[in-house]
């Protein structure tokens, strides 16, 4: 007969073992994805805005100071590069351009302001992975801070302000006044060697930063803040990026707090970029609109090889999310979150099949996303409404689903609600809906992503020094 408190002894052992070996890897991999090129802050030349007759009492327009700096510095771009230095003062400005090889740096009490002017934000083309805009048909404005085609480019500072003032734009939302898709605060596209850091970003217009079509992408301590009921501020929104490192960041917005895309049904599949190899550590913030962290709705490029851990969410709408439908094609998997902690949260885990604005109407609707290999792993929550939202579609059932070492405190009576899913649990409480139920050990572990071929005999390992470092 087997003693049940060797088996739960050995079962900790086996959990312990597996948590171990898997994060090697991306242990190894983390670091060096998320150090890189750091050591570029430093420009032979440097000038500042001032230089240009840029005034900073936050009246005057200078536009053209930051355009004209910014020309004069792409003559050392093959010099070592340059530094666009911002002193203290509020400098308001229009839409500018980046170059290759340069600095934007902002003084701890420089703020860059975004004019309130819609002719300040000169409309551009929709990107070929969506086909249109995302709010209107046709082009959309241009960010307040533009680079496309560039490598090796730093927005940085002594956590210097950038501010979207984007209470006018949300007016226009609301009122349905608008006549183009919104401007994000930064965008940067088909560029690589990307580090944004030590900076405030408020107020967006619409979604804040925003690296598309991008390789090799640092953001690290930024705080980003827009109130709670802003329209579309997501924080931070990797689209069909590969190589992206976030981490060290407070976010509070309107909407989700990283959402991770990659193209808007048959624009997405025809343009065929994913989203690949995005690291998220140190995240703390929330919501009432959105997600912490969710992946599309737009993913029709497909979205795949994400890790996430050391995640804080507190007072917010949802936690983790996957949003996708009929018609979207594409694809999420190799999805790995670990060590995850929620306060005042209304769903923890949400998986929406039914989020289905198209662009126009020649999506496939037969175009099925293909969701698997999900794995959410050391979760706690106090005041959770529901555990789980996790629905699937018909005909489509969304495979491999792990969860592991879950403990919610939920205030809902059916803390569980699941269609379409399949996959296995570990250590969940309360405990999961019935697709779920089969357990991860010992016949599941290499069905669920980064549980896999790390299995070791741990017979001779002190049981009690396990359990402690448990």
């Amino acid at each position: 007969m087997i003693n049940s408190e060797n088996l739960s002894f050995q079962l900790v052992d086996v959990l312990l073992v597996l948590a171990f070996c898997g994060h090697i890897a991306w242990t190894v991999k983390a670091s060096s994805q998320c150090k890189q090129a750091l050591s570029r802050e430093i420009r032979p030349h440097s000038v500042a805005i001032t230089e240009f007759g840029a005034v900073g009492d936050g009246v005057t327009l200078n536009t053209k100071a930051f355009q004209n700096a910014i020309f004069y510095l792409n003559s050392f771009s093959d010099k070592g590069g340059a530094k666009l230095f911002v002193p203290a003062g509020r400098w308001l400005t229009g839409s500018f351009d980046l170059i290759s090889h340069l600095t934007l740096w902002l003084d701890k009490d420089a703020v860059i302001l975004g004019s309130d002017n819609p002719d300040d934000w000169p409309v551009v083309d929709p990107l070929p992975s969506y086909g249109r805009g995302v709010e209107l048909p046709g082009g959309r404005h241009r960010s307040l801070i533009y680079g496309r085609n560039l490598t090796d480019v730093i927005i940085t500072g002594d956590n210097g302000t950038i501010d979207g003032q984007g209470s006018v734009w949300w007016n226009w939302f609301k009122r349905k006044t608008l006549d183009y898709t919104r401007p994000h605060l930064v965008e940067l596209m088909n560029s690589t060697g990307v580090v944004i850091s030590n900076l405030t970003f408020l107020n967006s217009p619409f979604w804040t930063i925003h690296p598309v079509y991008c390789s090799h992408v640092i953001v690290q301590n930024v705080t980003i803040l827009a109130p709670l009921d802003s329209p579309n501020t997501d924080g931070i929104n990797p689209d069909s990026s590969n190589g992206v490192c976030i981490e060290d960041c407070y976010i509070s917005t309107g909407d989700d707090l990283i959402a991770i895309k990659s193209g808007w049904d048959e624009y997405g599949i025809s343009f065929a970029r994913p989203s690949t190899n995005i690291i998220i550590r140190r995240l703390i913030g929330h919501n009432r609109n959105g997600s912490g962290i969710a992946i599309g709705s737009e993913m029709s490029g497909g979205v795949s090889e994400v890790y996430a851990e050391n995640l804080y969410f507190f007072d917010s709408s949802t936690a983790i999310t996957i949003k996708t439908a009929r018609g979207r094609g594409g694809y999420v998997r190799n999805i790995y979150i670990l060590n995850v902690t929620l306060v005042g949260v209304d769903t923890a885990i949400r998986f929406d099949s039914t989020f289905s604005p198209h662009p126009d109407d020649f999506y496939d609707p037969n175009a099925l996303p293909v969701i698997e290999r999900i794995t959410i792993k050391d979760v706690i929550g106090n005041n959770i409404e529901v555990a789980g939202l996790l629905k699937g579609i018909e005909g489509d059932t969304f495979h491999h689903v792990c969860l592991l070492n879950i403990a919610l405190t939920v205030t809902s009576g059916s803390p569980w609600n699941c269609s379409y899913i399949q996959g296995y649990s570990a250590m969940v409480s309360p405990e999961t809906c019935e697709p779920l139920k089969e357990s991860i050990y010992p016949n599941h572990s290499s069905d669920c992503y980064h549980l896999s071929n790390h299995l070791r005999s741990s017979g001779n390992q002190n049981k009690g020094s396990w359990l402690h470092s448990w």
